[in-house]
């Protein structure tokens, strides 16, 4: 009897082993992903009154979590019994990337459409704010959507090779990682600033005034970041399950740079192309 229960706790010890060394390799596969989705959403929190900013993630947050409620069941399904599915929904998710990654960079090349935006949100009345909220929350959830697919997919393809309780464990571990864990951030970086006047009023001036200035400053570098990691993340994906691209690699460059070159190539005919069926 205690020799069996020794057993059983013996092959629980060395799951959560394999669990952590899967969840470790799947995090780093999809760090890139995760730093997009913080950018993304940081982005998309702020703006807003400092009394409703808080409210706005957490309702993010929440249609996060109902996001890889529906995701996860339906990868282990696919992983169970069509594997070959998860690569092209994989390579879908890489084009929908590169499409936001080239279009992002478009906008900020000719239409400066997020200004726009936010001088609509400065000039908005309290009638109007809640839609506008409303609107924010549903791009942030959607976006969110695509990304958790990607996240799910990637973290599941890196563990493949292991035990199926292996795979669900670290996958699993790895979305509540990308929610807890990008939107806690995302909650602390768009409060720097009321730490920052917090500070002001403690007489702390030069910590108060480095936080409030450095606050949209890091948004914009996690935007920046956030862009190039989609492209990046979108060309690595299909430089790697498409034979085609191997044949275009300029030799003696860095696969890194390859990978961007083939995102930034295949996410402009996407943006094209997407562009003529709108026309």
């Amino acid at each position: 009897m205690a020799s069996g229960i020794f057993m059983l706790l013996d092959d629980i010890a060395m799951l959560a082993d394999d669990v952590a060394v899967a969840s470790k390799m799947a995090t780093q596969k999809t760090a890139a992903i995760l730093g997009d989705d913080l950018a993304v959403n940081a982005q998309k929190a702020t703006g807003f009154d400092q009394s409703r900013e808080l409210s706005i993630i957490w309702a993010i947050t929440k249609g996060s979590l109902k996001n890889k409620a529906i995701i996860l069941p339906l990868a282990f399904i696919l992983s169970a019994i069509a594997p070959t599915l998860i690569t092209y929904i994989l390579m879908l998710g890489a084009l929908y990337l590169l499409y936001e990654g080239t279009e992002k960079i478009e906008e900020y090349l000719f239409h400066k459409h997020h200004q726009e935006k936010n001088e609509e949100l400065l000039h908005s009345t309290t009638e109007t704010i809640l839609d506008i909220e409303k609107e924010k929350i549903k791009s942030a959830v959607f976006t969110d959507f695509i990304l958790s697919i990607e996240i799910v997919v990637i973290a599941l393809a890196s563990v493949a090779h292991q035990p199926f309780a292996v795979q669900v464990a670290s996958t699993v571990f790895v979305a509540i990682l990308a929610t807890f864990g990008v939107y806690g951030l995302v909650a602390m970086i768009v409060r720097m600033d009321n730490v920052g006047f917090w500070l002001l009023e403690k007489k702390h001036e030069k910590s108060g005034n480095f936080l409030i200035s450095a606050m949209p400053k890091l948004i914009k570098t996690l935007g920046f970041i956030g862009t190039f990691a989609m492209i990046l993340v979108g060309g690595g994906i299909l430089a790697h399950n498409v034979e085609f691209f191997h044949h275009y690699f300029i030799e003696g460059v860095p696969s890194l740079i390859n990978e961007l070159l083939v995102g930034l190539v295949i996410g402009a005919v996407v943006l094209l192309s997407v562009k003529l069926f709108k026309r």
